[in-house]
C-alpha cells in the first residue's frame, strides 16, 4: 500500500518509515521544511509539503494514498488544549478524504483515554466521552469520522522511549536540570505505562494492515513504571539529589508539567498484544534511562 504518514520526520514517525518500507509499503511523508524533505528522501520516503494547520495539504496527501497513519501532534504542552483542537481538525480533514472507501485511517491518542478509575489499568474497550483530558478531542473526532463511514482505528500511546527521548520523561529531565533536583510527588508510587519506539512503530504497521474499523489499541509493553523508580534512575545518571515534594508544591516546581507528574496512569496492552500478535521486545523504560548519555 501507499501510506500517507503525518509526523513523518518526528520521533515515532522516523521509526515507522523503515517498518512500513520493510513490509513492502510505500510512504508519502508530511513535512513542512526542505530539511525534512531531504531527510524523508534519504529514508526512502516521498516528501509531501504541508503541516497540521494546512488542512488542504492533509486532504491531498490522504486522497493520494491507500491508507493514513496520523501520528503528528504539536507537543507544546503549554498550549495543550489548543493543540488538541488542532489535532481534531486534522483528523476531520484526513477523514474527509477517505470517506466512502475502506481505506484505513490510524489516529493517535493516549492510554489515559481508556481509564476505568483510580488504580485500575486503562483498557482498549473503554472510552469516556466526558473524559477531562483535552486529548479526548482526538478520539471524539475519530468516532465522528467512523460514524461518517471512515475506517478509523485509534493508537493509544504510553511513554514512548529510547535512549534519546521518552515522552513526558524528556521534559521532566529538563526540569530536573533547571532545578538541580529530581523530584517526585509523595511516595512516588504513581505509575506511567511505557513502550520502546521500535515496538510502537511495528504496532502502527500491524494496526494499519489489520484495518479494523473502530478498533482501539494500547501500545503498552510495561503496564506501569513507578515515578520514584524513574526519579532514582535519573538521579544516578544526572548525579542529582532525588527528593519527594508535596502535591501542593508540584505546580510551582514543575510548571505546566505539574498536572501530569503525580498522575497514576497504569494501562494494559494485553488485548492489543493478543489481537494483533504484537510481542514487544525492546528495552524497558528504566533500561533506556540508565543508558542515556546525560553529558
Amino acid at each position: 500500500m501507499r501510506i500517507f504518514l503525518t509526523g513523518a520526520t518526528g520521533f515515532i514517525g522516523t521509526a515507522i518509515i523503515p517498518e512500513l518500507l520493510g513490509a513492502g509499503h510505500q510512504v508519502l511523508g508530511l513535512t513542512r521544511s526542505n530539511a525534512g524533505a531531504d531527510a524523508l528522501t534519504a529514508a526512502g520516503a516521498e516528501p509531501h509539503r504541508g503541516d497540521l494547520t494546512d488542512l488542504d495539504s492533509l486532504i491531498r496527501g490522504a486522497a493520494a494514498c491507500d491508507g493514513v497513519i496520523h501520528c503528528a501532534f504539536d507537543h507544546d504542552f503549554s498550549n495543550f488544549v489548543a493543540n488538541c483542537e488542532k489535532d481534531k481538525r486534522a483528523i476531520e480533514a484526513l477523514g474527509s478524504a477517505l470517506r466512502g472507501s475502506d481505506r484505513p485511517l490510524v489516529i493517535t491518542s493516549g492510554t489515559g483515554m481508556g481509564s476505568r478509575g483510580p488504580g485500575v489499568p486503562a483498557t482498549e474497550d473503554t472510552f469516556d466521552l466526558s473524559h477531562p483530558n483535552p486529548r479526548s478531542a482526538s478520539e471524539i473526532a475519530g468516532a465522528a469520522q467512523s460514524e461518517a463511514g471512515v475506517n478509523v482505528s485509534a493508537m493509544r500511546l504510553p511513554q514512548v522511549h529510547d535512549t534519546v527521548k521518552q515522552g513526558l520523561v524528556t521534559p521532566y529531565i529538563e526540569i530536573a536540570r533547571q532545578k538541580g533536583v529530581v523530584a517526585y510527588i509523595g511516595e512516588g508510587q504513581n505509575r506511567w505505562p511505557a513502550a520502546h519506539v521500535v515496538d510502537v512503530a511495528r504496532l502502527y504497521r500491524l494496526a494499519l494492515e489489520k484495518a479494523q474499523p473502530g478498533a482501539r489499541y494500547n501500545a503498552v509493553a510495561e503496564e506501569g513504571v513507578a515515578a520514584r523508580d524513574i526519579a532514582e534512575v535519573l538521579g544516578r545518571g544526572m548525579k542529582l539529589p532525588v527528593t519527594s515534594i508535596t502535591a501542593e508544591e508540584a505546580g510551582p516546581h514543575f510548571g505546566w508539567m505539574g498536572m501530569f507528574v503525580g498522575m497514576d496512569l497504569p494501562a494494559s496492552g494485553a488485548y492489543t498484544q493478543e489481537t494483533l500478535g504484537w510481542t514487544p521486545t525492546g528495552p524497558t523504560l528504566l533500561t533506556d534511562l540508565a543508558n542515556m548519555n546525560f553529558a
